[in-house]
């Protein structure tokens, strides 16, 4: 049964609009939630990814996803902030399809929202193995091997 999703897909930056129609990115969500939802989704360019981290955590420079999680339960409310030049140049580095780094993205956003964490090191186990199992039953190859992001397909 697929978990309840409210979803709200904000386009400041539209250059990948076409890799990300709103049954996919929902989806994809879905797949990583264990809760109903109610998430905004904002694809943003370079500058206002830049003004986000740096306004919210002290980092001035733009960064791939940014989570702001307000309610972990009953119902997850979050906002994920996709920064479109960030993640095309992170795909081209490391050899992956666009849409399927997207995706790990959204699933890795989803994650955070729901209080997923990776700044110790079993924590970081913990989370990279849920989003290999999440990804890997979207059909995506598993986002932290090796040999696997250059084959990864969008779904």
């Amino acid at each position: 049964m697929a978990v309840e999703l409210s979803l709200s897909l904000q386009f400041a930056d539209a250059s990948h609009r076409a890799l990300l129609p709103r049954h996919k990115v929902a989806r994809w969500l879905r797949a990583a939630l264990a809760a109903p939802a109610q998430i905004t989704v904002r694809i943003v360019d370079a500058d206002e990814g830049r003004m986000l981290n740096r306004d919210y955590r002290g980092k001035d420079y733009a960064t791939n996803v940014l989570t702001f999680d307000y309610e972990h339960a009953p119902t997850v409310i979050a906002d994920l902030i996709l920064c479109a030049p960030v993640i095309a140049k992170e795909a081209r580095e490391q050899r992956r399809e666009l849409a399927a780094y997207y995706a790990h993205m959204l699933v890795h956003g989803a994650l955070h929202a729901q209080g997923w964490d990776h700044e110790a090191d079993d924590e970081a186990a913990e989370m990279e193995a849920r989003e290999t199992e999440v990804m890997l039953g979207l059909g995506f190859a598993d986002p932290y091997a090796r040999s696997s992001r250059a084959a990864s397909k969008a779904k």
